[in-house]
């Protein structure tokens, strides 16, 4: 898609409603990812998933659990630049590489907690949140309360907003997250 489509915004370029936000992104990271920059064309969704991001990280979940939520959802939704950056937050929290292979490759998780996680997302987008009593019994038996349900909800949407998004924007991968790129299996 052509880059004049979605531009690259600076702090300068942005749409004034826009510009709060980029600023807090680079203080956060260091620098302006190009999702956001793209993103900030539209103030309200670049916004919008950033506080729905926030929630979701204050959530029940874990922060382990959540990232194989945000996985399992950029993976199905092939977003590598999601991939991309969730690894590497992985990798911060000292996950095993397998966990990390398994969630880049859509495989089961050695950990039978966090697959039954996996699976319950799985399941959710799948079945557009109408998840069958056995799936929904399966998560619970491995552990997680009904109020972690409805926060797999949460970050599935709010992946949803940020995979759909990079997707159409064409995010290109920074470089600072190159260590930890993705491609969808053919």
């Amino acid at each position: 898609m052509p880059e004049h489509v979605f531009p690259t915004h600076t702090p300068d370029t942005a749409p004034p409603a826009a510009r709060p936000t980029i600023e807090g992104v680079r203080r956060t990271f260091g620098y302006v990812p190009t999702a956001v920059a793209r993103l900030a064309e539209s103030p309200e969704t670049l916004k919008g998933f950033l506080t729905v991001n926030k929630i979701f990280e204050s959530s029940g979940l874990a922060p382990l659990e959540r990232e194989v939520v945000v996985l399992t959802v950029a993976t199905r939704n092939e977003c590598h630049v999601c991939v991309a950056l969730h690894t590497a937050t992985l990798h911060r929290l000292g996950a095993a590489t397998e966990l990390v292979d398994g969630l880049r490759a859509g495989t089961p998780l050695p950990e039978v907690r966090l697959e039954a996680l996996r699976r319950f997302v799985l399941a959710v987008l799948e079945r557009r949140g109408a998840v069958p009593d056995e799936d929904l019994r399966a998560f619970l038996a491995a552990g997680y309360q009904p109020r972690h349900a409805l926060d797999v909800v949460l970050g599935v949407g709010a992946y949803t907003i940020s995979t759909f998004a990079n997707r159409l924007v064409d995010a290109p991968l920074d470089a600072p997250l190159a260590a930890y790129a993705w491609e969808p299996a053919a």
